[in-house]
């Protein structure tokens, strides 16, 4: 210590590559872990173990022709009531309109039609108010639930409940309100949508007589029945729309289950290669304490060779310089890891500063700190091992002569 002391500057000066390097992997894996998390809090925002049924593209002659609405709500209705491990099942049907509130208009991002279990498939609760039931869709009724964006824009500080929008000139009266979802993975914000009976959709707004859906949410019990959820669906389907053994599907079922796992992929593989290129900063880091280390030698010769006269081993010199090298990379992972967690902190409030609606978890991987740390230290035995060597191999009657 007292060694180091004597030479603070050129001693901060060697640990700075060590607390960049350090600092460096502890934000980049900090980063990649938040991203991942960010990804899973996103898919469980989607819903509670959800599959989605969609109709296939269908083409002629190599040419594609589009998505034709094979699916019904009496698929969904099969769904519901012959598949033990769904929970729940939803029909959807899309538009977009404007909406007007006295002399308010707003154009929201979404207009869903759904059933009465839709909310229970999305794990979406209403802040108050209640949701349509089987009655509003068989009786194609004029109400709506809305999300927390629509009050925002329509109502600001006023009670929605009750009070009647207009949606394509029909008046809508609001029944409940959701609670806040934020924004999804790609910044869209989910709270500026407005939820009404599919079959209000389909009759008022496409005017059509015909019960065909864009598309099926469900939701598998657990976790682990998702698969047999998924398969239970797709049987049952294949049943309904007549589907022969070898004939494609008109039909697609995903589940979130596999968008969550390549996700989880890409951002481990980003996490592991943003350290991979922070890690290359503790290597220069050592390079310069290997650096200094041979200085130091050089400039203690006569110590060495002091400490040898009156009694000091080969080993006693090496342990010496080893300890000191090994402090040096220490002290600057003490101080790397604080510079990183720090960084982190304020890397994920500039990423939720400019990225409206996304909110990234502060990660602050403890993990990655012990590791770099750990690593520090190997950094600071590997390039000090030399030049303590090389101090320990000194002859003594050499290093005294030495000026």
């Amino acid at each position: 210590m007292r060694a180091l002391r004597k030479n603070i500057m050129r001693a901060a000066l060697t640990v700075l590559g060590v607390v960049i390097g350090i600092a460096a992997v502890t934000t980049m894996v900090s980063i990649g872990q938040s991203a991942g998390q960010l990804v899973q809090n996103q898919i469980e925002s989607l819903g509670t173990n959800v599959i989605i049924v969609l109709p296939r593209a269908m083409r002629h002659s190599a040419v594609r022709e589009g998505n034709v609405h094979t699916l019904t709500a009496e698929d969904c209705d099969a769904i519901n009531e012959e598949c033990p491990a769904v929970l729940a099942a939803s029909p959807v049907v899309r538009t977009s309109e404007q909406l007007i509130y006295r002399n308010t208009n707003w154009k929201p991002r979404d207009i869903f039609g759904v059933g009465p279990d839709y909310l229970i498939v999305r794990n979406w609760q209403l802040r108050f108010g209640h949701f349509f039931t089987r009655g509003d869709i068989n009786a194609a009724e004029n109400v709506c639930v809305i999300g927390q964006t629509i009050v925002a824009k329509l109502f600001q500080t006023t009670n929605p409940l009750g009070a009647v929008i207009r949606i394509k000139k029909i008046p809508f009266r609001v029944i409940g309100v959701l609670e806040e979802k934020g924004a999804n993975l790609v910044g869209d914000d989910q709270d500026d949508v407005v939820l009404i009976p599919y079959s209000t959709v389909m009759k008022k707004f496409q005017e059509s007589n015909f019960n065909n859906i864009h598309a099926i949410m469900a939701s598998a019990r657990t976790p682990q029945q998702m698969a047999e959820a998924e398969e239970q669906i797709r049987s049952l389907l294949q049943e309904r729309h007549r589907i022969h053994a070898g004939e494609s599907a008109d039909f697609h079922v995903r589940n979130t289950v596999e968008i969550a796992n390549i996700l989880s992929i890409v951002t481990g593989t980003l996490t592991l290669m943003l350290a991979a290129i922070a890690g290359i900063s503790l290597v220069v880091g050592g390079v310069g304490i290997m650096n200094i280390m041979l200085v130091s030698v050089t400039e203690r010769t006569r110590e060495i060779g002091i400490r040898m006269a009156v009694g000091a081993k080969a080993k006693d010199i090496l342990r010496q310089f080893l300890v000191e090298a090994v402090l040096l990379s220490s002290i600057g992972g003490v101080i790397g890891v604080a510079l990183g967690t720090a960084a982190s902190v304020l890397a994920m409030m500039a990423l939720n500063t400019l990225t409206n609606g996304t909110r990234w978890p502060v990660v602050i991987s403890f993990q990655a700190a012990v590791i770099a740390m750990v690593f520090a230290a190997a950094v600071g035995m590997f390039f000090g091992y030399y030049p303590a060597l090389r101090a320990s191999r000194l002859d003594p009657i050499d290093a005294l002569r030495y000026e």
